[in-house]
This record gives structure tokens, sequence and C-alpha cells, in this order.
């Protein structure tokens, strides 16, 4: 008979699936006891979505002892696990290690002790490579390191960005394959995959590559030559939540129509590569104000490209960015994301005007690229985007 292969999701406890208490770091009462929010409604939905054996794996300093009773902890884990229990969520192994932080023990974590059946099968065979540890502490990814997985960590404990530069000092980044606000994010990657994508664009006038997460947290290196036009770029990355990296190296000792229009192709390109099948997105998106200016962007993931532009400027330049160059941006970039764009703005300030464009899309795209995974449909009535 051949043997099963098997993925895997091994689950910290305190912190991951319960909040850790701040001061003990260890739930000693049923009061204590608090479900991170959302937790149990996701372990639900990937359970019976997706094909993956939970197992808890959780650093349980000093269990056993006076201080920390075993009869105390098992009654407050049992409750726990029934709660899980009476919303379709069963773990199939638990581990708890006992030793504590100043003790090195190849059973505690980030050490693979206890988990020696997963990496030499014991006649099934694991698939380590597409399992994950999910959990809310650096040593929690360094598990995934020892185990040949990938991480995924909560952010529990800092920001986004700080646990990104935590992982960064430790050389773990390319361990954690997500960092996450809250379990909703875990479900949808884990579902749907990660909206990432690359593309370069290469001619005799522009050498251009952008890189995308739809899904991160709006960090931005953004390089084109003109600084109004970075400065724009980055309202984009900022006020969407979406990662975004543009290096473009143009034929500026010409003039500025080559980097900005191929960039608006190629960032539309990516935008559309991320988004791939479109399922379960919003699909339309917002207007806003800028000091004296009102400016509004609507947008549709159509797959049919159309651009409106009711925008206006009485400057040849803002910085070093020619105004009339505006409109050849969102034409180019409509065209390459195959959306409709809606562009409208009024107001006296220049710069404001502009800026409070890009602002606009950023929110507009916010709204559009949000993913439903509990309504992961196409959003259209032809059946077709």
């Amino acid at each position: 008979m051949e043997n099963t292969l098997k993925k895997c999701l091994f689950i910290d406890r305190d912190g991951t699936l319960i909040v850790e208490p701040p001061i003990t770091e260890q739930v000693d009462s049923f009061e204590q006891l608090d479900f991170l929010p959302r937790v149990i409604q996701n372990l639900s939905f990937i359970r019976h979505k997706l094909d993956y054996d939970f197992v808890i794996v959780s650093n349980q300093d000093g269990l056993g002892s006076e201080e920390y009773p075993l009869e105390r902890f098992n009654a407050i884990n049992d409750l726990m696990l029934r709660v899980f229990h009476s919303e379709g969520v069963d773990f199939d192994d638990i581990f708890f290690d006992p030793h504590r932080s100043d003790e090195f023990h190849p059973n505690r974590k980030p050490g693979t002790g206890m988990l020696t059946k997963f990496i030499e099968g014991n006649g099934t065979t694991y698939d380590l490579a597409n399992s994950f540890v999910i959990g809310d502490r650096v040593t929690d990814i360094q598990l995934a390191h020892n185990l040949g997985c990938k991480g995924i960590l909560l952010a529990q404990n800092g920001s986004v960005d700080e646990c990104r530069e935590w992982l960064q000092e430790t050389n773990l980044l390319d361990d954690c394959a997500l960092i996450a606000d809250h379990w909703d994010e875990v479900a949808a990657f884990l579902f749907a995959g990660e909206r990432k994508a690359e593309v370069t664009r290469i001619t005799k006038e522009t050498d251009i590559h952008i890189a995308i997460d739809l899904d991160g947290s709006g960090r931005t290196d953004i390089s084109t030559g003109l600084g109004f036009f970075d400065h724009m770029l980055e309202q984009i990355g900022k006020h969407s939540g979406i990662d975004l990296t543009i290096h473009v190296k143009g034929d500026l000792n010409v003039d500025e129509h080559h980097t900005i229009e191929d960039t608006g192709i190629a960032l539309g390109e990516c935008i559309a590569k991320a988004l791939g099948n479109k399922r379960g997105i919003g699909r339309y998106g917002f207007c806003l104000p800028m000091d004296d200016c009102l400016c509004q962007v609507a947008l549709d993931f159509s797959g049919r490209p159309w651009l409106v532009w009711d925008a206006e400027f009485h400057r040849e330049k803002v910085g070093d960015m020619p105004t009339e160059m505006f409109l050849h941006f969102f034409k180019s970039f409509s065209d390459a994301a195959k959306i409709n764009l809606n562009i409208k703005a009024e107001g006296e300030n220049e710069h404001h005007k502009i800026e409070g464009i890009f602002k606009a899309l950023a929110r507009s795209l916010k709204m559009a690229v949000n993913r439903d995974i509990h309504h992961f449909e196409l959003p259209s009535s032809k059946g077709l985007l």
C-alpha cells in the first residue's frame, strides 16, 4: 500500500489560539481563557475546506511543577478543546513541552524533538514542504525552518513591520510565508494563496521592474528618477495597503514621457497578474477631500479597459513631472490592468489635486481587491471578468 501524503498546520497555543496573559504568559485560570478574535470561525473553515492535519505545539514553562500543576492546566486546556470541538475543530496531535526558557532541551521549540514522527514518517509521509507552523513568536518561525516548513507569524507582539524587522535581523524572513494581523488573513492565505506578482519590462527606452503584494502592509520602495512621480506612486502603496516596489531606469535625457507611460503599463500588468482569477474580490471601488480639493476615483475590475478623465491643470509641471502626463499615466494603467477608471478632481491647488487623485485611486484599489474567502465567487453575472 502506498504511503499517504499529509500536510500539517503546526499551531502554537498561547498567543495564537488563545490570548496570552501579558504578565504571567500562562493561562492559570478559567477567567483568563480568552480566544483570539475569529480563530474558531477560521479554523473551522480551514478544517472543512482544506486538507491539513491540525497539530498543537506549545512550550509550557514548568508544566507539572508546584506553581503550574498539571491538573489545573488540563482542566483549562480541556475546556479550550471542547469549545473548538463544538465548532467542528479537532486537533490530530497535541504536544506540550514543560522545559523552562533557561533550559536547553531538543523538545522545546524551536527544537523538533517532540515532532520526530513528522520528520521520520513512521508509516505516513508528511509533506512538510507544503506544511506551515503558525505562531506569534520568532521561535515559531525558527521551528518552521528546522522542520523544513514555512512559517506564518501572527503579529501579536508588535506591528507587521516590526515583526518583519525582527525576522530580517534573525535571517528568518525567507522562512516566513505570511505576517498577519489576524486569523482572517491566515485563512485567506491558506485557502486562496498569496497574491504577489512581478513584472519586468525592458525596451530601448525604459528598464522597469515592479513587484507587488496585494495583501501587504503598504510598504513601498519607489525609484523612477522623477521625485514627484515617486511621491505619487508611494501614495498608492501607503493608502491601499499594497506592498509596492517600482524601480525604473528611463531615458530621462530625452524627456519624462517614456518613463511615466511605461511605468503605468507595467504597474497595470502587475496588478492584473496578482489578482489572478479575481474570485472573491470586491471588484468595485472612492472619493476623498484634500484641503481645497475633492477627488473621485471609481473603478471596476471588469476586464474591459476604459478611462473617463475630468481633471484640468493650469501649471505645466508639478515638481519635475509634466501635468499633461497624468492623463497618459492613468490611460496606460487602465489599459494594462483592464479596468474601468473614472477620475474627477476639483480644486485650485494643483499639487493637492494630483495627490488627492492618487490617494483616491489607492483607496479604490483597497476596496476593489479586498477578498472574501467565505464568498469565493467571481463577482460577475457573466461568469467571466
